[in-house]
């Protein structure tokens, strides 16, 4: 039960695209069509589920005070928070490139589909966002900020494939000139994140 309220409030309540407004530039660019922003957040939800383990193991036994005690009683007190930025950057930008090398091996078409902005998950706040608010939140074990990392994609997932079907749809519609295109697309995630308040308070 602690799981799946872990889960749902990481996807539902504290969306990452509609309650932080994380990974945006992604987000409004890939959602043109369902199979591109399909492709784009399944590759964001496995990279949160590996880096954000990862990044917790480092936050738990190497940078956060205390966690060298392990190594002896002259590191008990030793501090390297200071590092987490860049220690968490580096673990996902290793891993978005080991999905880039995948998708292009495997999925040629969805590789050059999604074109920069696959590699520039790397640099996508939401993966960090996801990082950071997992050293905020302070969880008990890594299988708490397993399901967190799961959580933030699978949220991440539902808001760019939700926004691209409703792109899709309305592709041929009358829309003023002034809204068409990226300001439409500003509108209906203003929309759908107060549709998303709705799951405020929502607790298992």
């Amino acid at each position: 039960m602690e799981y799946l309220n872990i889960f749902i409030k990481s996807a539902f309540i504290d969306n990452m695209v509609f309650t932080f407004f994380f990974g945006m530039c992604s987000y409004l660019a890939v959602s043109k069509t369902v199979k591109t922003a399909v492709g784009l957040g399944s590759a964001v939800i496995f990279v949160l589920v590996v880096t954000t383990p990862i990044n917790y193991l480092l936050e738990t036994l190497v940078l956060q005070e205390g966690a060298l005690a392990w190594l002896g009683d002259e590191y008990a007190t030793m501090d390297l928070s200071f590092l987490s930025f860049i220690m968490f950057i580096a673990v996902i930008a290793s891993i978005v490139q080991l999905v880039e090398m995948l998708v292009e091996k495997f999925s040629p078409a969805l590789y050059g589909a999604l074109g920069i902005f696959l590699p520039l998950i790397a640099v996508n706040c939401a993966i960090l966002g996801a990082a950071l608010f997992m050293q905020q939140k302070q969880f008990a074990n890594i299988g708490q900020a397993t399901v967190y990392g799961f959580g933030s994609g699978f949220g991440w997932f539902i808001a760019i494939v939700l926004i691209a079907a409703i792109r899709e749809k309305i592709k041929y519609s009358h829309i003023p000139g002034p809204i068409r295109g990226v300001g439409m697309a500003f509108l209906l995630t203003g929309l759908m994140g107060l549709a998303f308040l709705g799951f405020l308070g929502f607790e298992l």
